[in-house]
């Protein structure tokens, strides 16, 4: 499989095992080492619903993008694009994306929409083709392993007061399809009617929640009114006009390893619903369950996902911790085909 292009002379083909160092090679730097690629690379090509491809110049890798099918086959996620640094600037870039649609198009004749994600700002010329579905606000720490039992003790002197951990609850497998079930609670939680995790924007159609189910990801919801008390706490510190989703939930990934520094482990939880109570003691809970999964000597960089009317309180509770400033604003885009 391989496809032409005007000069520089580019094809397109399969990624291979063989072909990870070159593409960890061009890959140098990315998300300021936060890259989650040399983690997943080898699962990726594994995926039976992924397709995942190299541009190569004069026999050598120039470029990388996958896209995996979602929504039962109706829907294509684009992820992971880069180019080598001496190529950058040339067009590889569009010409990957374009081979990328235009396989879609040919070999995927379900496919009806092409969903990706970006970090702010996206460029004019993409605007263009792609609409914006969905944003959250982006709020992240790096917590090295000889800072990891002081950040834990600090975050638990915040949320002390916020009598609401009993209300938590980790759901199983059944639980999780059960939950999404009920139409309501879909309405009410996710914003654009999308799951995002992991960078990952997918509808609750059951063959994405089985998806989900394989990445091992920890799934905690709080239902907000089991307790007259609590939902008296909530609206008695609520500002005028504010409104609390009914609930709360949050999916935390299995901590992995990444460039940035020697046992340094990205940890993604990504939030759904606008109470700053329950998102609070969900970021505590989740950075519990992702530190007893880290091996020793292991650190974390958390990344928190979630409404933007959060920013500030997240903000304020990680007060005093290490900023880790990659991206502000996590973007979701949708392009009908």
């Amino acid at each position: 499989m391989s496809k032409e292009t005007s000069s520089p002379q580019v094809v397109f083909v399969l990624a291979t095992p063989e072909d990870y160092e070159e593409v960890m090679s061009i890959s140098g730097g990315i998300y300021n080492g936060m890259d989650y690629l040399p983690f997943r690379y080898h699962a990726w090509l594994r995926d039976p619903q992924r397709r995942t491809y190299l541009a190569k110049c004069e026999g050598k890798v120039v470029g990388f993008e996958s896209f995996i099918l979602v929504d039962d086959g109706t829907t294509a996620v684009v992820e992971g694009l880069r180019v080598a640094p001496w190529m950058r600037g040339r067009g590889v870039a569009g010409w990957i994306q374009k081979f990328c649609l235009d396989t879609l198009q040919s070999n995927h004749s379900k496919v009806k929409r092409v969903r990706l994600t970006r970090a702010e700002n996206p460029p004019a010329a993409l605007l263009t083709k792609y609409k914006v579905i969905s944003s959250k606000a982006v709020v992240s720490v790096l917590l090295p392993a000889d800072q990891l039992d002081t950040a834990i003790k600090l975050l638990e002197s915040r949320v002390n007061n916020l009598d609401r951990s009993k209300n938590l609850s980790v759901l199983g497998e059944e639980e999780i399809l059960r939950f999404f079930e009920e139409s309501k609670t879909r309405e009410d939680l996710l914003s654009g009617g999308l799951l995002v995790q992991g960078w990952l924007p997918l509808t609750t159609h059951k063959s994405n929640l089985h998806l989900l189910l394989k990445r091992k990801i920890s799934w905690i919801y709080s239902p907000l009114g089991d307790s007259s008390n609590l939902t008296v706490t909530s609206k008695a510190t609520a500002t005028s006009g504010d409104t609390y989703l009914e609930g709360f939930l949050s999916l935390g990934t299995p901590p992995y390893p990444v460039p940035f520094a020697e046992g340094i482990h990205r940890l993604d939880i990504d939030m759904f619903g606008n109470d700053p109570f329950f998102a609070k003691i969900h970021v505590l809970q989740q950075l519990k369950i992702a530190v007893r999964a880290l091996p020793a000597g292991g650190g974390v960089a958390c990344f928190l996902y979630a409404d933007e009317s959060l920013q500030t309180e997240l903000g304020q509770l990680c007060e005093g911790l290490t900023p880790f400033h990659v991206v502000k604003e996590q973007m979701i885009l949708e392009m009908e085909i």
